[in-house]
């Protein structure tokens, strides 16, 4: 009996655990938990061994205790019969045969006497046993609700953590990608292209307006030889450098 309250009491303390202060204290709550789910694992199956073998235990009692109940009532009923075969041969005037019967009759009372006190012996153990039973049944009870929580939580914890490495890892990303930002860099590239057709533009720009200087100034100067020709002419008299401009009016000819 003592090893089995000492089963149960590692069941209840088991049980009774504070997962809370556990995760609260591990470094790493995953690799606790597992470890938990491991130990529980292992000590369910161990006190379910412990429950079987007392329960075993307590029917072989049940069935002792039952057989010195039934052994109460029959030594009971051979000891009446002996005791009435002897009244009656007594009664028939046979004492030897009485006096047998009637010895008989307290061998069986002894035997009843003997199967009560096994009885009486017999019902403490046997309540003691039935509740350390039920106490280990609500232990592995308790237990197994616990190895669910656990499994529960572990899954749970095991699945935020995967999030937040995921999420760590983004961060981490984007924080290179700030740090080392490459539309940045097209940006100067764009400003620099930017500037390169602002130049060719302008370049244009200066190109036609020389051209077009040109152009007037070879004009002007077309324009002021010309003038000077038919000032020269005109001081030397000749019309030599004046246009010849008919003043004879021309008539169409009509063929009649």
């Amino acid at each position: 009996m003592a090893q089995k309250q000492s089963i149960f009491g590692r069941v209840a303390q088991l049980a009774k655990a504070n997962i809370n202060a556990l995760l609260d204290g591990a470094e790493d709550p995953q690799k606790m938990l597992d470890q938990l789910v491991r130990d529980y694992t292992n000590n369910i199956a161990e006190a379910e061994q412990a429950v079987a073998l007392t329960i075993g235990n307590l029917r072989l009692a049940e069935q002792d205790y039952n057989e010195d109940v039934a052994a109460v009532q029959e030594w009971g009923g051979k000891a009446v019969a002996a005791s009435q075969r002897a009244d009656q041969y007594r009664s028939a005037g046979n004492a030897a045969d009485a006096d047998k019967f009637d010895n008989l009759a307290k061998i069986a009372l002894q035997k009843q006497i003997d199967a009560e006190t096994e009885v009486r012996q017999s019902e403490p153990s046997i309540t003691s046993q039935r509740e350390t039973v039920e106490k280990l049944k609500t232990g592995l009870v308790q237990m197994k609700s616990k190895l669910a929580d656990l499994k529960s939580r572990r899954d749970s914890l095991v699945a935020r953590q995967k999030t937040a490495e995921a999420q760590q890892t983004v961060q981490g990303a984007l924080s290179s990608i700030n740090v080392l930002d490459p539309t940045s860099e097209i940006s100067r590239f764009e400003e620099k292209v930017r500037r390169e057709e602002a130049k060719a533009i302008g370049q244009a720009e200066v190109a036609a307006s020389s051209l077009d200087a040109q152009f007037e100034e070879l004009e002007a100067s077309g324009a002021q030889i010309e003038i000077e020709a038919r000032l020269a002419a005109l001081k030397s008299g000749s019309s030599a450098g004046t246009p010849q401009i008919s003043s004879t009016p021309v008539t169409p000819s009509i063929e009649g």
